[in-house]
C-alpha cells in the first residue's frame, strides 16, 4: 500500500464526450452546481441575456456556442475528488479530444434523446473501446419528445458495440415527461423543472404502492411498473466489475438544462466509476500507487491570461505526488526541473497547489519547455505512450497580411501549433509554411486567434493535397532518392521530421508501390 493510497482512492477522474449540441457542456456545468463550485448556472445558450458557460472560456467559444478547448474544472463531492475534463464536441476538435482520453480512467457519454446516436459519439466511442475505458451513458434532453427509451438502448448497444443496463428510467418524456425511477437506488424522483438551483426531490421506495398514483397519472404508473419489470426481465443484473472492464455501460436519463437526472448520474458516478488506474509507459506498466513521481503532458494551451503572453502545459499525475518546487526529470531534454507555480483549475479561475496526486491534473506554466507527450518523473526515464498526431486532411498556406508583425506571427503560430490545434509543415521546396488541420474550423480559429492574441494578421491561400505521410528508410539512399524524386512535395514538421505531402490518393499509392523501402507513417507516432 502506498503512503497516497488514501488520495488515490477518492480521486475520479473523467471526460464527458458527445457529438455537439447533444448538452454536454450543460451537463457540466450542472455537475459543478452540485458540487458546489458554482451556484447559479448560466444557460448556454440562453436567447434573452448572452450567458455563458463556466467551461467555455475563449472568446471564440462564447460567439459561437461551442467547446473548442479542453477545459479542466475540479471540485469535492461527498468525499471524492473530482476532475472532469469536457472535451470539445466538434468534430474538426477530435484529435484534441482523442488526446484527452488519454488522460482520463473513464468517460460519461451525453446522447440527445431526439438524435440518439451520432457520427462523432461513435468516433470517440472507438478510442474509449481501444483503450478499454469504462463508460457510463447519459441520455439527455428527455423533457423533450424524443425516441422510445427501449429503442434508444438498442440503437446504444448497435452503434456503439457495448452492451447497455438502465439504472435509471424515465417517466413518458416531454411535455407529459415526469421524472425518472432511480432503478440503482430503488426510488423515485419526480420532476420539477428548474433551469438554475438544484431542487428537492420526493423520495419513493416501492412503486407497487398505490400511492405511486398520486404523484404521476395512473396510466403513467402502469407504464412504469411493466417497463421495469421488462427492464429486470430482459437486462443481466448490473455488474461492477464487467462495468469497470469495459464490457457494459450503466444508462441514465434525465434532462441536464432542468438540472434533472444529474445528481442521480454523479451519485452513482462516484460510488461505481474507477479511481485512477495502472498506465502503460513504453518501459513498464506503470502503478497510481507507486510512491515516486510520474505524469505526462497530454495539452498545452497559449492565453490562458490574454494579459499575460503565457503558456500551460496540462499535466496527468500517473503515480505518485507531485509537490510544488520538488526537482523533476524532464525525460526528453533529460533535465531536472522546477514549479514554483503549479495550478490547478475550475475553468479558468486557477490556484497555485502545493500538492496533488494520480489522477489529478495540473497545470504547468510552459515557456517552450514542453510539447505534447513529454513525461516528467523523479528521476526514472519513462515514455508514455498514445499521444499521437494524426495525418491532416486539409491544408492551407498560411501568409502574413502585416509586413510590420511578421515576429507576431510567427510567435503566434509556434504557440497555437504546441497546442496540437493543428499541424505546421515547411515546405523544403519554396520554404512556404503550410498548416495542416483535420477540419475547417481551426482555419478559422487560428486566424481569429492569431489577431486577438498576438495582434497578428493572416492570410489562407489555396494547396491542393490529400495527405500528410511522416516516412522513414533504413536505406538512406532510397530516401534521399525518393526525396529528390518528390522535392515539390516535401515538407518537415516542427520537429523537423519528413513529411511527404501527397496531392492525391493515386499519386500516394503510386509512391508506396514504387518505393518498397519508404515507410509511410499516417500518424506522428512511430
Amino acid at each position: 500500500m502506498s503512503q497516497y493510497s488514501e488520495e488515490i482512492e477518492r480521486r475520479r477522474t473523467f471526460a464527458i464526450i458527445s457529438h455537439p449540441d447533444a448538452g454536454k457542456t450543460t451537463l457540466t456545468e450542472k455537475l459543478l452546481l452540485f458540487g458546489g463550485a458554482i451556484h447559479v448556472a448560466g444557460a448556454v445558450k440562453s436567447n434573452k441575456i448572452k450567458k455563458t458557460a463556466t467551461s467555455d472560456w475563449m472568446e471564440i467559444e462564447k460567439q459561437r456556442g461551442i467547446s473548442v478547448a479542453t477545459s479542466v474544472m475540479a471540485f469535492d463531492y461527498s468525499g471524492h475528488k473530482i476532475n472532469i475534463l469536457d472535451t470539445p464536441g466538434h468534430q474538426d476538435f477530435a484529435e484534441d479530444t482523442f488526446r484527452t482520453l488519454t488522460a482520463v480512467d473513464s468517460v460519461i457519454i451525453v446522447i440527445d434523446t431526439a438524435k440518439g446516436v451520432e457520427a462523432q459519439t461513435r468516433k470517440l466511442m472507438e478510442v474509449c473501446r481501444m483503450r478499454k475505458t469504462p463508460v457510463i451513458v447519459f441520455v439527455n434532453k428527455m423533457d423533450r419528445d424524443g425516441k422510445d427509451p427501449f429503442d434508444l438502448l438498442d440503437e446504444i448497444e448497435e452503434e456503439l458495440h457495448i452492451n447497455v443496463r438502465p439504472l435509471s428510467w424515465p417517466i413518458d418524456m416531454g411535455q407529459r415527461f415526469r421524472g425518472v425511477y432511480n432503478i440503482y437506488e430503488q426510488k423515485l424522483n419526480l420532476y420539477t423543472p428548474s433551469k438554475q438551483y438544484v431542487t428537492e426531490n420526493v423520495e419513493f421506495k416501492d412503486i407497487n404502492s398505490p400511492e405511486l398514483e398520486t404523484y404521476i397519472e395512473p396510466e403513467q404508473a402502469e407504464k412504469l411498473r411493466s417497463d421495469i419489470e421488462l427492464i429486470e426481465g430482459v437486462y443481466p443484473e448490473f455488474n461492477v466489475a464487467t462495468y469497470l472492464k469495459g464490457d457494459i455501460a450503466p444508462v441514465f436519463f434525465g434532462s441536464a438544462l432542468n438540472n434533472f437526472g444529474v445528481k442521480e448520474l454523479l451519485d452513482c458516478f462516484i460510488n461505481i466509476a474507477p479511481s485512477p488506474r495502472p498506465v502503460a509507459a513504453v518501459e513498464r506498466v506503470v502503478d497510481p500507487e507507486e510512491d515516486t513521481f510520474s505524469g505526462f503532458i497530454f495539452k498545452i494551451h497559449a492565453n490562458m491570461d490574454p494579459n499575460h503572453r503565457s503558456c500551460i502545459a496540462f499535466v496527468k499525475i500517473c503515480s505518485g505526488r507531485f509537490e510544488r518546487n520538488a526537482n523533476y526529470k524532464h525525460v526528453r531534454f533529460g533535465k531536472m526541473m522546477r514549479f514554483s507555480s503549479p495550478t490547478a483549475f475550475m475553468a479558468q479561475k486557477k490556484e497555485v497547489v502545493d500538492e496533488a496526486f494520480a489522477g489529478d491534473i495540473i497545470g504547468l506554466p510552459d515557456t517552450g519547455n514542453f510539447k505534447i507527450g513529454d513525461t516528467l518523473t523523479s528521476g526514472e526515464d519513462l515514455h508514455f505512450k498514445g499521444l499521437p498526431s494524426f495525418s491532416p486532411e486539409m491544408f492551407k498556406y498560411i501568409e502574413n497580411a502585416d509586413p510590420m508583425k511578421a515576429k507576431q506571427l510567427n510567435k503566434g503560430i509556434e504557440q497555437l501549433m504546441d497546442e496540437g490545434v493543428a499541424q505546421l509543415f515547411t515546405n523544403q521546396f519554396n520554404g512556404r509554411k503550410i498548416i495542416g488541420t483535420v477540419g475547417q474550423l481551426q482555419f478559422e480559429v487560428i486566424q481569429y486567434r492569431l489577431l486577438h492574441e498576438y495582434g497578428a494578421q493572416c492570410k489562407w491561400e489555396p494547396i491542393s493535397l490529400y495527405k500528410a505521410c511522416w516516412i522513414e528508410s533504413d536505406n538512406a539512399v532510397a530516401l534521399e532518392n525518393f526525396k529528390r524524386r518528390k522535392a515539390q512535395y516535401m515538407a518537415l514538421d516542427k520537429e523537423g521530421r519528413d513529411v511527404y505531402l501527397a496531392d492525391s490518393g493515386y499519386v500516394l499509392t503510386m509512391a508506396q508501390q514504387d518505393f518498397p523501402d519508404i515507410k509511410f507513417h499516417f500518424t506522428s507516432e512511430f
